[in-house]
């Protein structure tokens, strides 16, 4: 018996317990070792339903489209057409963002890490047709600067938009005709979906949320995002086997689809990012770089409208492995199947989640962290009443104002200036950076994955203003 049908077995014997503890209603889990497959299934698609989830489901993969994104890119840059250190406009040249100089120089490899610096949380919806990603990418015309281009990292979506747009101009083609005819095709993908019409032709997941904390998970009222949002993560469903396929064709030196010197090159370290839970610590070209134990990991998760997948790469040890998930504490789960993953398959112990007390807790100095921080879905302001406690309410904002109530939690200290949320939050303790300084002794940015710039500060005026992004040399944009 093989290491892989041991781990197989354990799965087997311990996957629908795990589901629900950790309040999952149904899981596929996807394992790829040294040319061999293995696939696990739990729990129900649908609990309104009751349809048996099986290994040929079929679940969103969310943000993890932006691999496949990235590789359409570089195929393009193997081709000769697309150079990543040109500007955008060199491909769209009626590319515009609110701040112009930003947008005369945003490059694509700014756009692949996530260091455009430009507000990246539109989620409009410009219908179904084939001009949807054009018709979504001119309205980033309103979209303000957050900080310079290259500056720093913060998880951009409307940014993997532009580069979706930037595909079908040098193609000539739709985003999704491009999905299918230089990826999809070729990896001879038979349960893989771009949309709904598609999907339903298969068996297909439906998300959940739960309503309260101790509220039985219910189906979401929507499937999916728009499709204006595609290249970000909105259209791509499928079945894990599917996805280990996909991935494998980046474990080897040259998995079909890309050549070798693309391939490493999307692992190429672009940009160190703030630490988040349960995320690594540098983008590279669509791919995040994890260290595990002095391992390289490369991944990415998706989360989609109650759904959420993983994918995690192990190169040296051709290992590959993929959790999809369609509700409840997603990521808890994940750590705990890759972690034996990984310790049954290559003998890396994975490091344990942040909680309160594993690490420096820092001073307690919560000064410079007060106040309130916005981006277009949300407003967070700190503060701290008379017993020295730090609080975070969490407000929507924009059109997601009034969609659903604040959020109010505790922040402990956890390390330097980094906060720790004192309760986890749909199973994990929340990570919270303050980055920066805005000249009246305050952190400028809060960093929670995206950065939210300081809402308000007292200007020369006497009126209350938001800080304008600063202005630096433009940075090499091949460096990290």
């Amino acid at each position: 018996m093989t290491t892989l049908d041991t781990l197989g077995n354990w799965l087997g014997q311990r996957l629908p317990a795990l589901i629900a503890e950790h309040r999952v209603p149904g899981a596929v889990i996807g394992l790829y070792a040294n040319g061999e497959y293995l696939e696990r299934a739990a729990g129900v698609l649908n609990t309104r339903t009751g349809v048996s989830v099986t290994t040929d489901s079929l679940f969103q993969i969310g943000s993890i489209s932006k691999i496949w994104t990235a590789t359409l890119a570089m195929q393009l840059v193997e081709a000769g057409k697309l150079d990543l250190d040109r500007p955008v406009r060199a491909y769209l040249p009626d590319f515009r963002l609110a701040d112009e100089d930003a947008a005369a120089r945003l490059t694509t490899r700014q756009l692949l890490c996530h260091t455009a610096g430009f507000e990246g949380d539109l989620y409009t919806d410009t219908g179904c047709g084939d001009d949807c990603i054009a018709r979504y990418v001119d309205l980033l015309g309103a979209a303000p600067q957050l900080f310079e281009p290259g500056e720093m990292f913060s998880y951009n979506n409307a940014g993997y938009c532009v580069i979706g747009r930037i595909i079908e101009t040098l193609r000539g083609k739709p985003y999704l005709q491009c999905l299918r005819e230089t990826l999809i095709q070729p990896l001879e993908l038979t349960h893989t979906a771009t949309d709904a019409e598609e999907a339903i032709l298969h068996r297909a997941a439906v998300g959940h949320h739960q309503p309260g904390p101790e509220d039985p998970p219910q189906p979401t009222e929507i499937w999916a995002l728009p499709r204006s949002l595609a290249p970000a993560g909105s259209a791509l469903t499928m079945s894990a086997h599917d996805l280990l396929t996909f991935a494998r064709s980046h474990l080897g030196d040259n998995g079909g689809v890309l050549g070798t010197e693309s391939i490493h090159a999307m692992r190429t370290e672009q940009v160190r990012i703030p630490p988040q839970t349960a995320h690594g610590g540098a983008w590279a070209l669509g791919w995040e770089v994890f260290d595990v134990g002095g391992h390289t990991v490369y991944g990415h998760n998706g989360d989609s409208i109650g759904q959420a997948a993983f994918l995690r790469l192990l190169p040296e040890r051709d290992i590959a492995v993929a959790l999809l998930t369609n509700g409840g504490q997603g990521v808890t789960l994940h750590h705990e199947l890759l972690g034996r993953a990984l310790r049954e398959l290559a003998d890396i112990e994975l490091p344990a989640l942040p909680a309160p007390g594993t690490s420096d807790a820092g001073t307690g100095d919560a000064s410079r962290y007060l106040g309130s921080y916005r981006n277009s879905i949300a407003e967070i302001t700190i503060d701290q009443d008379d017993n020295g406690t730090i609080w975070a309410e969490q407000v929507p904002a924009g059109e997601y104002a009034n969609s659903v109530p604040p959020q109010r939690f505790q922040l402990l200290p956890y390390q330097g200036d980094t906060l720790l949320t004192a309760q986890p939050v749909n199973g994990i303790h929340r990570m919270h950076n303050f980055l920066g300084k805005n000249g009246h002794g305050k952190a400028r940015f809060l960093h929670v994955g995206r950065a939210l710039p300081r809402r308000f500060d007292l200007g020369s005026e006497g009126h209350d203003r938001a800080d304008p992004p600063a202005r630096h040399p433009q940075p090499d944009s091949a460096a990290p």
